[in-house]
């Protein structure tokens, strides 16, 4: 496990919220890998290639046991509802019987999520309310569970950005590390400025000024958050092989069914991280 959820991720997030910081996005204000992985694999990037780290016939089944108001749950609604619009992965409310599947939480340790289908349950962390201030987010941590990371760490990153290494937070270097090996596991799919995995031009600068720079087109947009490019939507049809006539679209999931009824669910989550009484006591004063 890398790291553990962090009470000082939580109260950044929760500045950017207050001071309207939008000129970065909320999981670049993380301290774990890569910003916003909590439980990195050891796999290649952009995509992970490992069949067992995918979602059989990419039916992902899901709980929701955070707090969050019902404009935040309608953000994760429209979220769920882009992949089943754009691709064949389908959300589904996790049943007894699935003993591997998608916890979304609302811990006040920022915006985060594990890679891929790693085993039982795995939490994706939403803060409230500053990882819901736009449904891309949400979009961009599930797309983490169904199984990639981030753009601008393919191995081929260097022809498209310049990564300004002066203007990089002190100890956030490693948070741009670039894959190693000469091909991309972009599941056939190139370079994609506009992708929804993409860092911001600002992600971890130290000083205001750009940290990533755009050299192939001087008006390219990195690091929007308002849906998939068709990059993206083209990376999940083909890493979970769908075909012309499995997309999702017009799957509408049971909500109401999905969704935990947990007297202190806070406690709960800060109690399976925070064996250390202290640590836990930190989280729990945040809120």
């Amino acid at each position: 496990m890398y790291g553990k959820p962090r009470a000082d991720v939580g109260r950044e997030v929760d500045r950017y919220y207050q001071n309207f910081q939008f000129d970065k996005n909320p999981e670049e204000l993380g301290q774990y890998a890569d910003g916003d992985i909590l439980i990195p694999r050891p796999t290649p990037k952009n995509g992970v290639v490992g069949e067992s780290y995918r979602w059989p016939n990419g039916v992902i089944p899901f709980e929701i046991r955070g707090t969050f108001s019902s404009q935040e749950m309608q953000t994760i609604k429209t979220a769920i509802a882009a992949y089943h619009k754009n691709t064949c992965i389908k959300f589904v409310p996790r049943k007894d019987i699935d003993k591997d599947y998608v916890s979304i939480q609302a811990s006040p340790s920022g915006c985060w999520s594990s890679v891929g289908r790693t085993g039982g349950q795995q939490i994706v962390n939403l803060q409230s309310p500053g990882c819901l201030v736009k449904v891309g987010t949400a979009i961009h941590e599930l797309m983490h569970a169904v199984g990639f990371l981030h753009e601008q760490n393919r191995p081929e990153r260097d022809e498209f950005v310049a990564i300004q290494y002066e203007n990089v937070q002190k100890g956030a270097e490693v948070n741009f590390a670039k894959a190693k090996g000469g091909t991309s596991n972009g599941f056939g799919v190139s370079y994609d400025y506009g992708s929804i995995m993409h860092y911001s031009m600002n992600a971890f600068s130290s000083n205001g000024q750009a940290t990533i720079v755009p050299l192939k087109s001087t008006r390219a947009k990195i690091g929007q958050r308002e849906d998939f490019s068709s990059g993206d939507k083209q990376k999940i049809w083909n890493m979970y092989n769908c075909k012309s006539s499995t997309s999702s679209s017009g799957f509408k999931p049971d909500f109401a069914s999905a969704i935990e009824t947990v007297p202190n669910i806070i406690s709960g989550l800060i109690g399976l991280f925070f064996p250390d009484e202290s640590d836990a006591e930190e989280i729990r004063n945040t809120k």
